[in-house]
């Protein structure tokens, strides 16, 4: 799955559809506040912060919860550096990471160094790496363990593969004590796998049109 691309079409103006899964890839509400609605409150940030804090994310897409997160950082003052790993099969150009990125205002620091590939790029207060290639192969062999994860594949009817349980029980193998889960969907099996990967998990209010998310703890 190496050197594979995004294909997109956009709807809505500015919104980024991936047509291999007929997805978007955020809310055709407000992107900005379903990421704070779902992986920022789902994980319970920004208060859990604290120096060397470690996100891991499935599905890097536009960097656009990677943004939001990075502000959220800046914003609590955390002294230290915050740390993201992201897994992402598909990566966007340059060019479409700048287009779905301009409608929040909050893209130019990311587009500035992406390379349309992923890997190691740092921020100063932030050190972002995403691994590309399929996280069924590229999560396991990964070395480091989240302190929270951002779940943000798409749809899992469209995207079965970056959800089933031996995916979760990878997520939860790179999982920090007390580590948290946070994710959009509330389908039932994804919750049974994150349940059967280790993971006290809860049903809550989704966001927008969506009536439920779920979120999880590490037993």
């Amino acid at each position: 799955m190496q050197d594979q691309r995004a294909d997109l079409e956009w709807r809505d103006g500015d919104v980024p559809v991936n047509t291999r899964f007929d997805d978007p890839y955020f809310s055709l509400e407000n992107g900005l506040d379903e990421t704070r609605h779902v992986f920022l409150a789902g994980n319970g940030l920004p208060a859990r912060f604290r120096d060397g804090f470690h996100i891991g994310e499935l599905g890097f897409g536009t960097g656009l919860n990677f943004m939001v997160t990075l502000a959220a950082w800046r914003a609590a003052g955390v002294d230290g550096v915050l740390h993201f790993t992201s897994f992402e099969a598909y990566p966007m150009s340059v060019e479409e990471m700048a287009r779905a990125l301009a409608a929040f205002g909050i893209g130019d620091e990311l587009v500035a160094v992406w390379n349309g590939r992923g890997g190691r790029f740092e921020f100063g207060d932030a050190v972002l790496e995403v691994i590309t290639g399929d996280a069924r192969d590229t999560l396991p062999a990964w070395q480091g363990k989240a302190d929270a994860w951002f779940l943000d594949g798409f749809s899992p009817a469209k995207n079965p593969e970056l959800w089933d349980e031996t995916l979760m029980q990878a997520v939860a193998d790179h999982t920090a004590p007390q580590g948290t889960i946070a994710t959009y969907t509330a389908a039932g099996f994804v919750r049974r796998g994150l349940d059967a990967a280790g993971f006290e998990v809860s049903r809550i209010s989704g966001y927008g049109r969506k009536r439920h998310m779920t979120v999880g703890t590490k037993r």
